[in-house]
């Protein structure tokens, strides 16, 4: 994922926004709304598109459009650069691949400690039976 490509492409639209703020909130359009066009993007290879419209499947229109809005500061500057976090944090989380997992055997040392304390164990409980006659 090239990341100055993806910020590039991506088109914003200030809206009013609702809650606090008073007569501010009613003046000013501080609500910013991301569109990210996933399919068309020059900044995402083949397979990492593919990848992000299965796993963002709920989020992304049936165009392949990545929506997101932020209104959590009253500042309209300030939900920009926190909406493009967001994208970019929700990029990488989805296009990060966990790394196949080794199976791998106990060492000699740990299968004879095992083995050791089970031994001793059972000797434990075989000293506590009465002795057979």
């Amino acid at each position: 994922m090239n990341t100055a490509v993806v910020i590039n492409e991506l088109k914003f639209k200030a809206v009013r926004s609702s809650g606090a703020g008073g007569q501010h909130v009613n003046k000013v359009s501080s609500k910013i709304e991301l569109t990210f066009n996933i399919v068309e993007s020059l900044g995402l290879t083949k397979d990492e598109k593919i990848r992000l419209c299965q796993k963002l499947s709920s989020r992304v229109t049936k165009s392949g459009v990545l929506l997101l809005q932020c209104s959590d500061s009253r500042s309209q500057h300030k939900n920009k650069g926190l909406v493009i976090k967001k994208l970019l944090d929700i990029l990488k989380a989805n296009l990060y691949i966990p790394k196949k997992r080794k199976p791998t055997k106990p060492s000699r040392n740990a299968i004879q400690k095992r083995l050791n304390t089970k031994q001793k164990h059972a000797i434990k409980k075989a000293n506590r039976r009465k002795p057979f006659e």
